[in-house]
């Protein structure tokens, strides 16, 4: 079995399981992670992982992409897509998020990547910044184009909305965690605060909601 991630590359169950083993180690040894850590813990050869991801930061970037590729909006007629279609598919994005960065594993790999970004340590900050959100927001922007080609919201500009929507879904819940805030997200919590944001997010951009222009 394979999965692919957002760079269209496929991976196969064997890779991703030595990701997983280099996000588990993120969280247990953070900065001091290293090719011969992860080699050791899955139980394969350094060449591999340099014939598969190249050098360090291969290995994190592949490793922050499928951290990421876990957040996903669904499947969608985009066709044939109605409001209950789109607001299913929301609320399930919006799921994944709160659930993912509310994973010791993504507070870990945040952290390290904040205390990277601008010390010239590595490309962490960057690499995270590129494949996380800003690789989120270009797998979310098609649905809420989607959603205003059906009529279904309104407004002028996909980035713009995905950061409002970005900001109802998450609050400060990223912000506390990394923190160190003890904030424990249960998952009839997440899948409340889904459905809050969304209809939230519907409020402000639902088409249904946008005032009228009288003519003269």
């Amino acid at each position: 079995m394979q999965t692919t991630i957002d760079n269209g590359e496929a991976l196969t169950a064997r890779q991703t399981e030595v990701l997983d083993v280099a996000l588990r180690l993120l969280v247990e040894e953070g900065d001091s992670l290293t090719m011969t850590a992860v080699a050791r813990r899955a139980s394969c050869s350094k060449e591999t992982l340099y014939k598969w991801f190249g050098d360090r930061d291969g290995l994190l970037t592949a490793t922050v992409q499928w951290q990421a590729s876990k957040v996903r909006a669904g499947n969608y007629d985009r066709q044939h897509l109605d409001a209950a279609a789109l607001r299913d598919s929301l609320e399930g994005f919006a799921v994944n998020w709160l659930s993912v960065i509310s994973s010791a594993t993504s507070i870990a790999l945040n952290r390290v990547a904040v205390s990277h970004a601008g010390s010239g340590k590595s490309n962490l900050g960057s690499i995270v910044l590129a494949n996380g959100r800003f690789a989120i927001g270009e797998r979310l922007k098609p649905l809420l184009d989607a959603g205003r080609a059906a009529g279904l919201l309104a407004f002028d500009d996909a980035e713009e909305a995905f950061r409002t929507f970005f900001g109802l879904v998450g609050r400060d819940v990223q912000i506390r965690l990394l923190l160190g805030d003890t904030l424990k997200l249960s998952t009839a919590a997440i899948e409340r605060d889904a459905k809050r944001a969304v209809d939230q997010f519907f409020t402000l951009f639902g088409a249904a909601n946008r005032p009228k222009i009288r003519s003269l």
